[in-house]
C-alpha cells in the first residue's frame, strides 16, 4: 500500500483552526483551456481569486483564497487540481 502523497501537508494543516479562509497557490502553462480548468477549482462568489501571467507569458500564477471547512476539503481540492496536466502546486 502507497503512503498518502498529502500526509506532510495533511499534518501541518491539523496543526490549523477549521474553518479556516485557506490560501491556494498554483502554475499553469498559458493555455485556456487549462486556466479555465484550473479558475473551476474555485467558487467564484466566494473565492478570491488573482491571476498573474509570468514574465515569459509561458505560465499563469494563481492565487485563490476560500473558506475551507476542513483538511480533507483542502485535500481534495488538490486532488482535483492534480488532474489538470500541467498544473504545478506551490
Amino acid at each position: 500500500m502507497s503512503e498518502d502523497p498529502y500526509k506532510g501537508l495533511r499534518e501541518k494543516l491539523e496543526d490549523l483552526t477549521w474553518p479556516s479562509v485557506y490560501l491556494f497557490k498554483f502554475i499553469v502553462p498559458t493555455d485556456n483551456q487549462k486556466l479555465a480548468q484550473a479558475e473551476a477549482l474555485f467558487d467564484a462568489t466566494v473565492a478570491q481569486v488573482e491571476l498573474r501571467k509570468s514574465k515569459s507569458g509561458k505560465f499563469v500564477s494563481i492565487s485563490a483564497k476560500e473558506m475551507m471547512l476542513s483538511v480533507d476539503a483542502v485535500i481534495e481540492r488538490y486532488e482535483e487540481a492534480t488532474k489538470i496536466p500541467g498544473l504545478m502546486a506551490l
